[in-house]
């Protein structure tokens, strides 16, 4: 069985320890990182708040995002990953902000992504994307999957953030 604080508790206690703060923005896991997140005592000292934009109408309202700002880019790509993760750090002013975009499966998305694809953004001290491929269907495990890999690239950047701010 999967365990949520499990999931979250290494970047909770990282980001508890450097007193920063976190938003989310999730589509396809539609909320797992979140409950990762807040499932470690004291989550309210550094997780301000996350969103699911599982629909247009949701990215609009949500992230107060136009037709014009998505000129040029669709879901499910590195481009609004980035978009992802600016808009509600900006909107959130926290330190960190980590957006997940993609296709869980067990069929392809409408853009025809195929399942058990994903990208990651991460913005804040250090900005960074990451792509993964499953090279499977299954909606859950791609889920948990997709999680552990974008909490992942967020201990990954908050780690070199402190290492930088120690040199």
């Amino acid at each position: 069985m999967n365990s949520l604080i499990a999931l979250g508790k290494p970047v909770g206690e990282l980001l508890k320890q450097r007193e920063q703060s976190l938003a989310v923005c999730e589509s396809s896991i539609a909320g797992l990182l979140s409950a990762a997140l807040v499932s470690v005592p004291g989550a309210s000292a550094y997780f301000l708040g996350s969103t699911v934009v599982y629909t247009l109408e949701s990215r609009r309202q949500f992230l107060n995002m136009s037709d014009s700002d998505m000129k040029g880019i669709r879901s499910a790509t590195e481009e609004y990953a980035l978009l992802c993760a600016r808009s509600i750090h900006k909107t959130l002013g926290c330190t960190w902000a980590l957006a997940e975009t993609g296709a869980t499966g067990p069929a392809s998305n409408p853009y025809k992504d195929p399942p058990g694809t994903a990208w990651f953004a991460v913005t804040g001290p250090i900005e960074r994307t990451l792509q993964i491929k499953t090279g499977h269907n299954n909606r859950e495990e791609n889920m948990w999957q997709f999680a552990e890999a974008a909490l992942g690239l967020l201990e990954e950047c908050i780690r070199e953030a402190a290492a930088l701010d120690n040199n």
